[in-house]
């Protein structure tokens, strides 16, 4: 077991190279089984939910081939099996994808209820909707999956609320369905555009997506080929809070801007500097910045993302004033807030409100990552706090950052990685 020790006080300075998009990755995977032939994906990040689902694709009978940390051939053609392995597919909320995966693919599959992060109640009722549409019978049974169809037919599917993991779902489940499926109130986020940017380099005929109606021919085969994932935009979002938080002066660099937008405007709005390029992005505090109270809502894209509201409220917990934070997707997304009250934070939760009566300074002590997100918010906790952080449970963080604490070195960060004794 092992935790991260942070000495705060240093401002982060210098560039930092952001990795490609998990929350893409866990899509892209679990799509190749619906690809004939060889897929090489570059940019691949190197973090335990890639590699975990990796290891799922290798036991259904995939061949897999490291080229390097970052780049993976997969090969699905010899995959029989439609049930992946429990014990892995419970560790993972992205294991879901593998339903509409095995559905495209074989017409049937079994798998397990999907694990990961933790903060409330994470339905499936969505995806459920869209494969019955797409005429498969879906039964759960002890926690388990089962999905059959005798054939996939495209349909219209209206999503009862916004849902990414649906909209990746039913993408999978339709791109080989025979006929046309319109998906009606779709997800937008980046993540569903790379995945069917990635699709239809392999043959597929996926319009619209990125918008709220999607558009899917469905075609008989899809082939083999290259592609690259996007950069990560919570990785990016994180690294841009923990500047300004540190009052520091950071390059992203590997990213692409529009993504960041929502984030920028809330950084902006409380007093950071921000200049955009290409493919970077600088995030600066200039001398005698007094940071302004901000509220804000996390929110389906192109609202600010809920997978970036625990690195804002961790920022916002040190600017003087009231802000508030209204989680506007999770039940119960505050769990991180006590480890941050441990620190000397002044946060009340009500319901999915935050109220955050900005404190001086926080101090350091011991926490916890209680999960993906809070875990990388109590780094940034620890950068900002006077004294010593200890960060247990940082397996949490493993799942979703590539070599996190190294970059955060090379940016000046006091921050190490030691065993538990």
């Amino acid at each position: 077991m092992e935790k991260i020790v942070i000495k705060g006080g240093n401002r982060l300075h210098g560039e930092v190279c952001i990795s490609g998009a998990k929350n893409a990755a866990v899509a892209i995977i679990p799509a190749c089984l619906l690809i004939d032939g060889s897929c090489r994906l570059e940019n691949l990040p190197n973090i335990k939910d890639v590699n975990l689902y990796l290891q799922i694709l290798k036991n259904l009978g995939a061949s897999i081939t490291y080229i390097d940390k970052n780049t993976v051939d997969i090969d699905c053609t010899e995959v029989i099996s439609i049930e992946p392995d429990n014990d892995m597919t419970e560790k993972m909320r992205g294991s879901s994808y593998l339903i509409g995966a095995l559905l495209g693919r074989s017409n049937k599959c079994i798998v397990k209820s999907p694990g990961g992060c933790d903060f409330g109640t994470r339905p499936i009722d969505q995806h459920i909707k869209g494969f019955e549409a797409l005429g498969a019978t879906i039964e759960i049974k002890y926690a388990t999956i089962y999905a059959q169809a005798d054939e996939l037919r495209g349909a219209n599917v209206y999503f009862d609320v916004v849902s990414v993991g649906a909209t990746m779902n039913v993408i999978l489940g339709a791109v080989k369905a025979k006929g046309l499926t319109v998906i009606e109130n779709a997800a937008k986020e980046p993540h569903i555009v790379d995945l069917a940017n990635f699709l239809n380099a392999m043959g597929a005929k996926i319009r619209g997506a990125g918008t709220d109606t999607i558009r899917i021919q469905g075609v008989p085969k899809l082939h083999g080929g290259t592609y690259s994932i996007i950069p990560d935009q919570i990785e990016a979002g994180t690294f841009m809070i923990a500047a300004a938080a540190t009052r520091g002066d950071v390059t992203i660099k590997n990213i692409i801007p529009r993504h960041l937008e929502p984030i920028s405007a809330k950084l902006i709005e409380a007093g950071v500097k921000i200049e955009e390029f290409d493919d970077k992005i600088r995030v600066y505090v200039e001398e005698g910045t007094v940071f302004k109270k901000i509220n804000f809502i996390a929110l389906p894209y192109p609202g600010y993302p809920t997978d970036m509201q625990p690195q804002l409220v961790t920022f916002l917990s040190a600017v003087k004033g009231t802000s508030t934070a209204r989680e506007g997707v999770w039940d119960d997304r505050f769990r991180y807030v006590g480890e941050l009250n441990r620190m000397g934070a002044d946060i009340t939760v009500e319901g999915k409100l935050a109220i955050i009566n900005g404190v001086d300074k926080l101090m350091g002590t011991s926490v916890r990552a209680t999960d993906l997100r809070a875990g990388a918010a109590m780094i940034i906790a620890g950068l900002m706090a006077d004294g010593v952080t200890e960060i247990h449970d940082i397996y949490h963080i493993d799942r979703g950052y590539e070599n996190f604490e190294d970059k955060f070195i090379r940016l000046g960060g006091n921050i190490k990685r030691v065993e538990v004794i």
